[in-house]
């Protein structure tokens, strides 16, 4: 699997994580697999829920220390 980008978002809070997730995914192609790195609790809810609405794939969500860590393929 390989990542077209990588955003890092440790140390931004809402809805900064979520605003440039949207940006990564709208820069890349049907297909491509974004990651994100996350640190705001909120985003665990929040990025997943906005990607399966707009039609992303959350290939995985996983946290470390309290990062979390997004994979998502773009769906459109």
């Amino acid at each position: 699997m390989i990542v077209k980008k990588r955003v890092d978002c440790i140390g931004l809070f809402c809805p900064m994580p979520l605003f440039m997730t949207r940006q990564a995914l709208d820069g890349v192609e049907k297909g491509d697999i974004v990651e994100i790195l996350a640190d705001d609790p909120a985003s665990k809810k929040d990025i997943t829920e906005w990607a399966e609405r707009m039609g992303h794939e959350i290939i995985s969500v996983e946290e470390v220390d309290g990062v979390f860590r997004f994979l998502i393929k773009k769906g459109r």
